[in-house]
């Protein structure tokens, strides 16, 4: 594949597939063909298009009509047909995520994930990579559309009920650091492989800084269900932005972040740095807009974005690449950016880390029609993309 783009690399290059369809190397053009090519090698000219893993989305909470905190293991072939339906949404990978409910309802949800992933995974479809788990230890001030009546108090104890013998699977916790005066809970929570996420919060600077010193290293969903930026205060999210090897996810909607503080934000955060893209997707992601069951209440999808009856923003309905091409229509950072945020970045805030000098590093050994190809019109402004071989 020639004349191909990959964020990170000023120069066009050429992508090398083996005859098992395998990236094996990846080169500037200006070495690829300092000899005439075999007759029988196949090119294709990308045409000055990027190429990119497939996204990965930390933070999803249903699809096609299924929330992931109801599922039973009645709902195991749904849960397979959602992982399906993501890996045709460009999503190679995510965390079911879990919101605030009962412990029963928890652990009901954790095992049905746990015996769906001892199924044989399906080729051309989403690999769950473990559970979010948001809640249910949130300070009732910033619980958002979370039940009050399933909060639980930050300890370990809390903790240990709730994860009990499925623990194994919760790769993500959001929790609000400043319930945990004893500062014990992050602590055991990263013992156990849980990457801990500050959200639903209202921490001070300093309460963020000492979760982040105790071992947290993602937060949750910027902005939203937290203090905002004050000059005299900056709050969690302040104090994760100049924090060394701290993530912070957002939604790039249009509706929970405008685009003017995005734009902010990821400078202040520079973009992939310390910043990715989530979904936030509800269950009605994939059913088009309408009014939906949510536990015992209902919400309402208008234009993609869902709202209780009160007017609580609930979450949204578009998938997570509708937030790239978002980021660059808006104008707020550039393609390479925007597509980082969406594919590198969340894979680089659950651990995978490489070096810069080495970008071409995770697509080596890659089955290329797991790629992404992304194409931007001539105006300058519309992002699309497609699975690499869908027309090659």
């Amino acid at each position: 594949m020639t004349h191909a783009r990959l964020p990170g690399h000023p120069d066009l290059l050429c992508v090398w597939v083996d005859p098992q369809g395998l990236v094996r190397s990846i080169q500037p053009m200006a070495q690829a063909f300092k000899q005439p090519p075999p007759e029988r090698l196949q090119v294709v000219n990308l045409q000055g298009d990027w190429l990119s893993l497939g996204g990965v989305d930390l933070q999803i909470n249903g699809a096609l009509g299924l929330s992931f905190t109801d599922l039973t293991l009645n709902h195991l072939g749904k849960l397979g047909e959602i992982c399906q339906f993501l890996w045709q949404q460009g999503v190679d990978a995510f965390l079911p995520t879990l919101v605030t409910t009962s412990p029963q309802q928890i652990q009901q949800a954790l095992a049905t994930i746990h015996r769906y992933d001892q199924q044989i995974h399906r080729v051309g479809s989403a690999k769950i990579l473990g559970v979010h788990l948001e809640g249910p230890c949130l300070n009732p001030s910033k619980r958002g559309a979370h039940p009050q009546q399933y909060l639980q108090p930050l300890t370990l104890a809390t903790l240990k009920t709730l994860l009990a013998d499925q623990g194994q699977w919760v790769k993500v916790m959001t929790l609000a650091p400043e319930l945990d005066p004893t500062g014990e809970v992050i602590p055991y929570l990263c013992q156990q492989g849980i990457a801990v996420s500050l959200g639903h919060s209202q921490a001070t600077a300093a309460q963020a800084q000492a979760a982040f010193r105790q071992g947290a290293t993602l937060v949750t969903h910027a902005f939203n269900a937290m203090p905002p930026l004050h000059h005299r205060e900056p709050g969690l999210l302040g104090a994760a932005l100049l924090e060394p090897g701290v993530f912070a996810g957002f939604i790039a909607d249009g509706q929970h972040v405008s685009p003017l503080m995005l734009q902010i934000l990821l400078r202040a955060g520079n973009y992939s740095e310390h910043l990715f893209l989530v979904s936030d997707a509800l269950a009605p992601l994939g059913l088009g807009d309408g009014t939906y069951p949510w536990d015992d209440r209902h919400m309402t999808v208008d234009q993609g974005t869902a709202r209780l009856a009160d007017g609580t923003l609930a979450g949204t309905t578009e998938p997570l690449l509708t937030g790239v091409s978002n980021l660059v229509r808006w104008g707020v950072c550039s393609v390479e950016e925007a597509i980082a945020l969406a594919t590198t970045a969340p894979r680089q805030a659950l651990g995978d880390r490489w070096e810069a000098s080495r970008r071409d590093r995770p697509f080596m050994g890659r089955a290329a029609n797991q790629l992404l190809r992304w194409s931007l019109d001539r105006d300058g402004h519309t992002l699309t993309w497609q699975r690499l071989l869908a027309n090659t």
